[in-house]
């Protein structure tokens, strides 16, 4: 079997999707060596592009955005954007058909039409469902392209079965085309040694017992929530548990801003920016607690890292969220503050208060792993292409 597995979004610093579809990339090649899953843009063009999308280091406490590049005008950055996304389009075609390819995945939502067969992996239904929460033009171009492209895809993959559900109820795709793939958590996620734990709380000026957050600030993941409620505590707590926030700001965050630039950081909450992925398993095993208060999510993979690291998760209600956590994280309503105030005041004050919650989370955690990820989406390969069960991947034996 040759699949084309498209990894442009590989090519920026990465994000959720970008590392699951990186992790189940990696998976993919290590249990079936006899199949090829070919990468695109290939590692030429991939080591050329990476030139141009370095991630920045931390950032000061500050949330000053990082100075734009020169200005130019709207309509030359349009053409621009344009011309990209055609050479782009052009350079995938050409790939698709010369490639001798079986199978065409497309991880990031929205595939290309080619004469291949399509999986496409969809992990969140956010932009449709809630349009509010993203820039108008993205809202835009989904709303086409959803329909009309998933239209034609053979099989579509999903996080969860909260997921699924929705593409069945809101894109009309059957049940038998969709198929919850359950990401898995990267070896890496596990408790670290007290030495690094200590470089990277020395690297990002941290104190010996935090708060986290973890992911892009924009408006559906609810940080406003967190700002306002760490704002509310007693002195004596925000000291005690200072609010660390690891992400980059996102779109339309002007509120979440404002409030940190006018009242959180004066209060001892940090933000440190994007986080490079080599200080992640340290920086959550060294976290009071990691904290998920998200509106809406199609998986939610910072608290099983974060569980995986021996670390407690408090998470939102979010139906996909509470499928992947089940019982074994704190889950509290998203709208209510006084909850969330009682518990940010009790884990600053009380370290052993959810300690139930730490034991349990780390087993679970090790219940979700890529290799299982990789046989599910393996199978959905076969079944499109119309092949028997494949043999037991290599690492099963």
């Amino acid at each position: 079997m040759r699949v084309l597995f498209n990894g442009i979004t590989l090519l920026k610093p990465r994000t959720g999707i970008a590392h699951a579809a990186a992790h189940l990339h990696a998976a993919l090649v290590a249990a079936y060596p006899a199949d090829t899953f070919w990468l695109y843009p290939g590692t030429t063009v991939s080591r050329i592009a990476s030139h141009f999308f370095r991630p920045s280091g931390p950032t000061a406490a500050s949330s000053r955005p990082t100075p734009k590049a020169p200005h130019h005008p709207r309509r030359w950055r349009q053409l621009l954007h344009a011309a990209t996304q055609t050479a782009y389009a052009a350079h995938f075609h050409t790939i698709a058909r010369c490639g001798s390819f079986d199978l065409y995945h497309e991880p990031n939502f929205v595939p290309f039409r080619t004469h291949l067969p399509v999986v496409v992996t969809v992990f969140d239904l956010s932009v449709l469902l809630f349009p509010q929460w993203h820039p108008a033009e993205r809202v835009k171009a989904h709303e086409a392209a959803y329909h009309q492209r998933l239209a034609f895809a053979d099989h579509v993959l999903v996080g969860t079965e909260t997921v699924r559900a929705e593409v069945q109820k809101y894109l009309g795709v059957a049940a038998e085309r969709v198929t919850a793939m359950f990401c898995g958590v990267d070896r890496r996620f596990r408790p670290q040694p007290a030495e690094a734990i200590a470089a990277v709380r020395a690297k990002y000026q941290l104190p010996p017992r935090y708060l986290l957050y973890v992911g892009t600030i924009e408006p559906r993941k609810n940080v406003g929530l967190l700002l306002r409620v760490f704002c509310s505590l007693p002195a004596v707590q925000q000291r005690a548990c200072p609010l660390v926030l690891a992400g980059g700001w996102g779109w339309k965050t002007d509120t979440e801003r404002e409030l940190f630039d006018t009242q959180a950081r004066h209060c001892g909450a940090r933000h440190i920016g994007y986080v490079p992925d080599a200080d992640l398993p340290a920086l959550y095993s060294g976290a009071a607690a990691l904290l998920y208060p998200s509106f809406y999510e199609g998986f939610g993979m910072p608290p099983l890292e974060a569980m995986a690291c021996g670390t407690v998760a408090v998470t939102s209600t979010a139906a996909a969220v509470r499928e992947v956590v089940g019982s074994h994280a704190l889950t509290i309503d998203p709208h209510d503050e006084a909850a969330w105030r009682h518990v940010l005041g009790r884990i600053a004050t009380e370290p052993d208060f959810l300690a139930d919650y730490r034991r349990r989370g780390f087993t679970h955690a090790a219940t979700f792993t890529w290799e299982a990820c990789a046989q599910r989406v393996y199978r959905v390969y076969r079944r499109v292409l119309g092949q028997s069960e494949a043999t037991p991947p290599r690492y099963a034996a």
